[in-house]
């Protein structure tokens, strides 16, 4: 994306698009932007006006091998934004260096009920208890075959692996495993997310034994693809000692830092009461304790690190570099600055 598509997308989006979504219910806000994504990425006309317009082409730049991938920027989309992988095309024309999707599970879910996801606009922030909503890895894994049988695969994608709700903890390891088999060949690297607040025992996972079984299963399954491991800000940096110590043994070639936080910290006081309601907590509140949480990892193991939390500028992501980041990821920076924050990232 040149300067000028950047600077043009960002007033568009401040001026039309965010307006009219700020309107709506923040998921359905949610489907909204990515049924307008989907119909980019299906539509030639549309998508070749995008790549023309405001895109920067992911085949340009500097080069950068990280966690087993080789990406041309540093900047990918989060997981949760893509759910089902129902846009990829869109998300490429926009210039991510790589997209995360999911997170999936084996079982198809609805999620939690609903309402399940509130906005702080203050604090630039989202709070979200959607516990998993996707059609299921097997869906999902349909959709990227098409789309490399088409040749239409123009960044490396992960695919972000959640536990079924319907399914207990104690068997959580075979649930993984049926994910890995169903995305084989399909995903550039793979995303175990036991950090998740919103499902009932998933954090158990990252404890020290119940991780080590999970993760040495996922790696050995996922054979040569790479297995990266995202890691709660809530982890006190004991135990985040053990994860990495865990994950050191088991083979696993990154760590995302974060997922969303319990913590309400960094609200502003206006929203104090929004805030309390349950669910995870991502956006600009939680920035300082991701960019804590990656400088800790990197200075104390030598795993390659991807921060996620509070990108809202290119200031943001350079605090996430300077702690050591090797990538970035955005979410919530989208929601609140627009698809012209890629490109101020993509250069980096």
């Amino acid at each position: 994306m040149t300067d000028f598509g950047a600077h043009i997308a960002s007033v568009a989006y401040q001026r039309l698009a965010k307006p009219t979504l700020f309107r709506l219910d923040p998921e359905r806000a949610h489907h909204a932007t990515v049924t307008a994504a989907r119909t980019l990425g299906v539509h030639p006309l549309l998508s070749r006006a995008a790549q023309a317009g405001i895109a920067r082409s992911p085949t340009t730049g500097r080069s950068i091998s990280v966690g087993g991938i080789t990406v041309a920027n540093r900047v990918g989309l989060a997981a949760g934004l893509d759910k089902d992988a129902v846009a990829v095309p869109a998300w490429q024309a926009l210039g991510f260096g790589h997209l995360e999707l999911g997170t999936v599970t084996a079982i198809p879910q609805p999620g939690n009920p609903k309402p399940r996801m509130a906005r702080l606009p203050l604090s630039e922030a989202l709070i979200n208890r959607m516990g998993f909503n996707n059609q299921g890895t097997h869906a999902l894994a349909q959709r990227l075959r098409k789309l490399r049988d088409r040749g239409e695969v123009r960044v490396p994608i992960g695919v972000s692996l959640g536990k079924s709700k319907v399914t207990p903890v104690d068997d959580a390891v075979e649930d993984y495993v049926v994910s890995v088999r169903a995305v084989a060949g399909l995903a550039d690297y793979l995303a175990v997310n036991v950090s998740s607040p919103n499902t009932p025992g998933l954090r158990s996972l990252q404890d020290a034994e119940p991780l080590r079984e999970l993760l040495q299963a996922v790696v050995a399954e996922a054979k040569s693809t790479p297995v990266w491991l995202k890691v709660a800000p809530d982890l006190t940096f004991g135990a985040i000692d053990d994860v990495l110590e865990v994950a050191s043994e088991a083979g696993v070639a990154a760590i995302i830092a974060t997922n969303t936080t319990l913590s309400r910290a960094g609200v502003a006081a206006e929203e104090a009461a929004t805030a309390q309601q349950p669910g995870g907590l991502s956006g600009a509140p939680l920035h300082t304790r991701s960019v804590e949480v990656v400088r800790y990892i990197t200075e104390n193991s030598d795993f390659e690190t991807i921060g996620v939390g509070g990108i809202r500028d290119r200031a943001g992501a350079q605090r996430f570099i300077d702690a050591g980041a090797a990538l970035v990821q955005v979410y919530s920076g989208l929601v609140y600055r627009g698809p012209g924050l890629v490109a101020e990232l993509a250069d980096l």
